[in-house]
């Protein structure tokens, strides 16, 4: 792995903010691949896309953060990958559904600048990663 870039799949439908975040983690030594929507990271993902990890927003049209993740994991769809959720919505009932659907971590938009969302990415994979 030593000098390759980490293979990250950055799925929003806020173009504004897919556009930042992809970005600022290619700045930070990603190859980053996005999606604008659960449908469309299935699609990248049935290609044979196999990313390290996954950042998900959950409130999308069409098909939301939860229920791609679910397709994921019925289609057995990255099953390497770590998935992280960034969205704004923070009840517990949500990050409880996230950790039930495979997400190793789980961050407020609100809560984090850019830079600290992808320290707080980085730390998950390390310590998803971590043998």
């Amino acid at each position: 792995m030593e000098g390759e870039k980490r293979k990250i799949l950055i799925i929003d439908d806020d173009t504004f903010l897919l556009d930042m975040y992809a970005l600022k983690f290619s700045q930070n030594g990603f190859e980053v691949h996005t999606a604008s929507g659960g449908e469309q990271a299935l699609e990248k993902l049935k290609a044979g896309l196999i990313p390290e990890i996954i950042l998900t927003d959950i409130i999308m049209p069409g098909m939301d953060g939860f229920e791609m993740l679910k397709q994921i994991n019925e289609k057995n769809l990255a099953t390497t990958s770590v998935k992280v959720v960034l969205s704004n919505k923070g009840q517990q009932s949500d990050i409880e559904e996230g950790t039930k659907l495979g997400a190793s971590g789980y961050i407020i938009k609100a809560n984090s600048t850019p830079t600290e969302v992808i320290m707080q990415v980085v730390k998950i994979f390390q310590e998803k990663t971590k043998i």
